[in-house]
């Protein structure tokens, strides 16, 4: 259900009952390209297409140019292995990206949320294809993007959200418990069993 609720925002597909509002404006008032173009979204399955990564990193900006594109690159922690590849940033990925690996892709797609610069960011398990010392970077880079935006991240992986303002935690569908990391800790209830399981 966690993907649900994050897919339920861009309006990939519509609720059925009840309203969802971004301040005071119910996104069902508004064009699907207005409210989208306010979103950025890394999600765990990353659509890539089959183009070069220059054009599917700048997608999310078609106005940007090349240095910004891979400014966002090397802050996603992705120009090093682009700049490894033979034709480089004008390496075509092939279908889904076929010839990057999913951490790769990943990076490519943080990229692009880094570039469109949105003032909402979702993060669906964003980092959950990397090895520890490249989600390390990321995560950097992450909380930097955030500052200042309206950020949903939906992990399994707690390191990822300790810093958040509000932990909901979901169990078969249900909210189960609400609150800081440092609230939820203390609590000694569902969270702190999956903190102790991880241990964070």
């Amino acid at each position: 259900g966690k993907s649900t609720i994050i897919n339920l925002l861009p309006r990939f597909f519509d609720i059925t009952k009840g309203k969802i509002m971004i301040d005071d404006t119910n996104i069902s008032d508004v064009t699907i390209s207005s409210l989208r173009s306010k979103i950025s979204l890394v999600s765990q399955e990353t659509f890539l297409f089959e183009d070069t990564i220059m054009a599917n990193i700048g997608f999310g900006l078609p106005r940007a140019n090349k240095y910004n594109i891979i400014k966002s690159a090397k802050i996603a922690a992705a120009h090093e292995f682009i700049s490894n590849l033979n034709d480089g940033y004008l390496t075509n990925v092939g279908t889904s990206g076929f010839i990057l690996s999913q951490g790769q892709k990943q990076r490519i797609s943080i990229a692009r949320a880094i570039l469109k610069n949105s003032p909402i960011l979702l993060l669906d398990e964003a980092t959950s294809s990397l090895d520890t010392d490249s989600e390390n970077q990321i995560q950097v880079s992450l909380d930097n993007l955030s500052k200042g935006k309206t950020t949903i991240i939906i992990a399994h992986r707690l390191s990822t959200i300790k810093n958040a303002d509000k932990i909901i935690v979901l169990d078969k569908g249900k909210i189960v418990e609400s609150g800081t990391h440092e609230k939820l800790s203390k609590k000694r209830g569902y969270y702190y069993n999956l903190l102790k399981k991880q241990k964070v």
